[in-house]
């Protein structure tokens, strides 16, 4: 989705010092993971990209002399923000939220609904891990990766528009879409099929939903991503834990009615401004759990 432009001097300044402070935290936490007495994570395994599914690796095999180095990524980062007068569209406080989930458990397998001017910043603080952008605009996609080519992005199809919100809310309160499921093979209007196999095949640490567009009638809105991201967090293994679902523009009534519904109120952990933070346990292992606690 192409982000409006924002211009705030000081917010680029903030930006930069939360990307260097999470590199300072990633020096920090490889040193610390390095030593013998560290034990590994409980989380669900790291898929990287083209690769088979391997236990994700630790960050201790490399050498003294790369490990002292600044990860490519992040400087990549460091040096597009600092000098560029497009920023992010969410505020610093919304950003905090998800880059303090992501410091917990990065290198991580992160899903964001959307490519746009954060889209560097959200890889570079997943640094190791696997983040996957999902886009409406084939065009922009084409443009993102000409300037950004380690960023791995898909193109998402939408079939429904803002203006068919209220008729898909009653929808999804159908037994055939409070049923958990892979979403690919659901009878859910609501659930995106389409998608690319690395999509599904994935386990989803964090999920963003910060697209399509839906801000007038016309657009596809956020129904299906918003839907589609809880039942993937509800259909994950018991043993690769809870997903934390970020939706934005929660200011607007389709985000703020539908991340309620399907994300459920109970499942909510924090709001801060547009951005609404869930955690989402699965389901698959006791399909009696109700939809919403």
């Amino acid at each position: 989705m192409r982000p409006k432009t924002q211009n705030p001097f000081n917010f680029k300044l903030l930006l930069i010092l939360v990307i260097l402070s999470f590199f300072l935290f990633f020096i920090l936490r490889s040193n610390l993971s390095s030593s013998p007495s560290s034990s590994s994570s409980p989380q669900s395994t790291f898929f990287p990209r083209k690769s088979s599914r391997n236990p994700r690796t630790t960050r201790s095999n490399c050498s003294p002399s790369t490990c002292n180095k600044i990860p490519q990524s992040l400087s990549q980062a460091l040096i597009h923000y600092s000098t560029s007068t497009i920023t992010p569209q969410q505020t610093l406080k919304e950003i905090s939220i998800t880059s303090k989930i992501l410091e917990k458990k990065s290198p991580c397998n992160f899903l964001v609904f959307g490519l746009g001017h954060d889209s560097l910043m959200w890889h570079s603080l997943n640094h190791g891990g696997r983040t996957i952008f999902l886009e409406e605009d084939e065009s922009w996609i084409e443009q993102i990766k000409r300037r950004f080519p380690m960023l791995e992005s898909y193109h998402a199809l939408y079939d429904s528009k803002v203006s068919q919100a209220d008729n898909l809310m009653q929808v999804g309160k159908g037994p055939e879409c409070v049923a958990i499921s892979d979403p690919r093979y659901s009878m859910c209007q609501l659930a995106m099929k389409g998608l690319p196999v690395e999509v599904y095949d994935v386990e989803w640490d964090v999920i963003m939903v910060d697209a399509p567009t839906g801000y007038y009638e016309e657009a596809p809105g956020r129904m299906t991503a918003i839907y589609t991201a809880g039942m993937m967090a509800r259909n994950r293994r018991e043993v690769a834990g809870e997903t934390d679902v970020f939706v934005h523009d929660v200011n607007r009534e389709v985000e703020d009615s539908f991340s309620r519904e399907f994300l459920c109120e109970g499942y909510m952990k924090k709001q801060e401004g547009r951005l609404r933070h869930f955690v989402i346990p699965s389901h698959r292992g006791d399909l009696y759990k109700p939809f919403c606690p």
